[in-house]
C-alpha cells in the first residue's frame, strides 16, 4: 500500500526536549508515527530533539536514516561504546541484539525500519541485564 511520508511527517508534533525517562513515563507519543507494517516489525517516524532511552532489537537489524537534522546513534556492545554521527540523508543500520540510544539529537527527522520485540532500559551500563520494558 503506498504511503507518504511526508503527510505522515505533517501529523507529528515536534518533541522539543526528547528525555530518556520518556519511553516509561510517556509524553513523547506525539512525536511519533508507524507508517507501515513490514516482517516483524514496522517502519515508523519519529520528529523530535533530545535523547533517548537504550534500547535493543534481538530479532534483527534495524535501520535508522536521518531525514532533517542531527542526532549521535550510541552502539553498546561489550562495554564499549561506538559514536556514529548522522546528519541528513545518512544512515546506519544497528546490529540485532546491540544496544543503542540517540543522543544530542536536534531538530531530527528520522526513519526506522524497526524489527519487533524491542527492550528499553536506563541502565547507563546497557550491556548489563537491566529492568526493562
Amino acid at each position: 500500500m503506498k504511503k507518504s511520508i511526508r503527510q505522515v511527517l505533517s501529523t507529528l508534533n515536534y518533541l522539543a526536549d526528547r528525555k530518556p525517562e520518556m519511553a516509561f513515563t510517556g509524553g513523547a507519543e506525539g512525536a511519533f508515527a508507524e507508517v507501515s507494517p513490514i516482517r516483524d516489525g514496522a517502519i515508523y517516524l519519529g520528529y523530535y530533539s533530545g535523547n533517548s532511552e537504550w534500547e535493543r532489537h534481538s530479532a534483527g537489524d534495524e535501520l535508522v536514516l536521518v531525514m532533517e537534522g542531527t542526532t549521535t546513534v550510541v552502539l553498546r556492545s561489550e562495554a564499549q561504546e561506538e559514536l556514529v554521527q548522522l546528519a541528513a540523508q545518512e544512515l546506519v543500520v544497528v546490529p540485532a541484539g546491540v544496544w543503542h540510544c540517540f543522543r544530542n539529537s536536534k531538530n531530527l527527522k528520522v526513519l526506522t525500519v524497526t524489527p519487533q520485540p524491542t527492550e528499553h532500559s536506563l541502565a547507563p551500563d546497557a550491556s548489563q541485564e537491566t529492568p526493562s520494558k
